[in-house]
């Protein structure tokens, strides 16, 4: 799956720390898997803000130089991959903008859905957009808003956009952290001694031995300055639709995503999967790296054993978008190489987190039959991916969906496999959400969204092709 679908974007911010722009590169490091088209830092020593942006990786991007212009005990820092919008340096972030109270820089993990309605507006009243990122309409509502304070410009501004937001914003006075009504997107507080940090996951803060505090909650904001931290709550009163995706492929397994630990439910989906769809085999294989946790619960709940069926080479890094269907099938080769050892001649449990498009299953299916699987039984730890998402995930489209056009038993024809068995929409929000399952968004599952709008865009409406100029307010998170 892991061809199929990409990351969203991470976020991370810290306030009071000598070394800040250094922790937050640390921090970006450890969040590399959400984003790897760009990253920036934005840093203040209390009176300037610094700002430093580039396509890249992480471990590419920065150096002693970079940090020598980064000063301050504050800084904010973002990964990029273009949900929607170009891949191009204008779309990076940290956003940065100076306005009548003074300068300020935020990131966002997310995208709004109604940020093309509210940028045709502030065209019309004579706003001037850098970028094509829907954050940056928050900016202009922010510049607009007529209170006096930070705090009271962010309400304001917010109750504007519609759609899925975690924000870090920075200015020389202080730095807030918050998520949308819902909280589709997952935010943290942690605390490095007298230092406060924001991380989209957990395993940011473990990097610099930070202690994870809690939760950012929905609708709430979160404000850290030189007299301490304090909290008030923001906006309409809504339902938690927390994106239940994180937990099932896109955050680290060491982390935790919503105040879950991401490696315990990605086991326990394996369990229930097991116990949904049994299969007489020799073997339970995982497809590396995000189904392993997964796999090791199936295997554990059937007794069958878990062997290592395919290799990932973790040193391919972004391969090129290829134009025909047979260089696609060699991005998968560059990434997997079957075990034929641990293969040949056996009946062999395939588990992955899901099928979008089908076109990396397939392939994998036919590597892992010429290695010399007798039986190939594909178990999914998710329900059927049949909708596109409009809240920060870089997902196809309706007619890229596979299971959007087949049943079950034309996918195992496609797939080319002896059984396929989803993990029942029950099933996944037992796992997940036990106490409170009404709290997920399953929308990629079931089409159920929990943030509309009259004017929400079909897929095709909302993303161009990358090479192609992208339209206004397309999302950079």
């Amino acid at each position: 799956m892991s061809l199929d679908i990409h990351h969203k974007c991470g976020i991370f911010g810290v306030w009071g720390h000598p070394e800040a722009s250094w922790l937050t590169y640390l921090g970006l490091y450890a969040l590399q898997h959400r984003g790897q088209e760009g990253t920036g830092i934005c840093s203040t020593d209390g009176e300037r803000m610094h700002i430093h942006r580039r396509r890249g990786l992480v471990a590419e991007t920065y150096d002693e130089d970079v940090f020598a212009r980064l000063p301050g005990s504050a800084a904010i820092g973002h990964n990029r991959y273009s949900t929607t919008g170009a891949d191009d340096d204008a779309n990076l972030q940290p956003l940065m903008a100076s306005y009548r109270s003074g300068s300020i820089a935020l990131v966002h993990n997310g995208n709004l859905v109604n940020a093309k309605q509210i940028r045709e507006e502030c065209e019309h009243l004579g706003s001037i957009f850098q970028t094509t990122v829907d954050s940056e309409v928050i900016v202009h509502l922010l510049a607009r808003a007529r209170q006096d304070d930070l705090e009271g410009r962010l309400v304001q501004a917010l109750s504007r956009v519609k759609g899925a937001y975690s924000l870090v914003s920075l200015t020389p006075d202080g730095m807030i952290g918050l998520r949308d009504p819902h909280g589709i997107r997952p935010l943290c507080v942690g605390k490095l001694g007298d230092a406060w940090v924001f991380a989209s996951e957990s395993c940011a803060l473990d990097i610099l031995e930070a202690e994870y505090v809690r939760e950012v909650e929905p609708g709430e904001m979160v404000i850290v300055d030189d007299s301490g931290i304090r909290s008030r709550k923001f906006g309409v009163e809504a339902p938690r639709r927390e994106c239940i995706f994180e937990h099932v492929y896109f955050a680290r397994p060491d982390s935790r995503a919503f105040g879950r630990g991401v490696n315990e439910i990605r086991v326990e989906l394996g369990r229930q999967l097991a116990r949904e769809h049994p299969a007489d085999a020799d073997v339970v294989m995982s497809v590396p790296d995000s189904s392993n946790a997964a796999a090791l619960g199936y295997s554990r709940e059937t007794g069958i054993p878990l062997e290592h069926g395919l290799i990932r080479n973790h040193y391919v890094g972004r391969t090129f978008i290829s134009p025909t269907q047979p260089l696609r099938n060699l991005n998968v080769r560059l990434k997997f190489n079957a075990v034929r050892e641990a293969l040949q001649g056996k009946r062999v449990v395939v588990v992955d987190d899901s099928i979008v498009r089908g076109t990396t299953s397939r392939s994998l299916v036919k590597m892992i039959r010429n290695a010399g699987a007798r039986e190939i039984h594909f178990r999914v730890s998710s329900p059927p991916v049949s909708h596109p998402c409009f809240y920060g995930i870089d997902m196809p489209t309706y007619e890229e969906l596979l299971a959007n056009r087949r049943d079950v038993s034309q996918l195992t024809d496609y797939i080319g496999v002896d059984t396929l068995g989803y993990l029942s929409l029950e099933g996944m929000l037992n796992a997940v959400r036990r106490d409170d399952p009404d709290g997920a968004c399953h929308a990629c599952f079931t089409g159920e969204y929990p943030v509309k709008w009259k004017r929400m865009p079909s897929k095709a409406g909302l993303e161009a092709p990358k090479q192609a100029a992208p339209a206004a307010g397309r999302s950079g998170a």
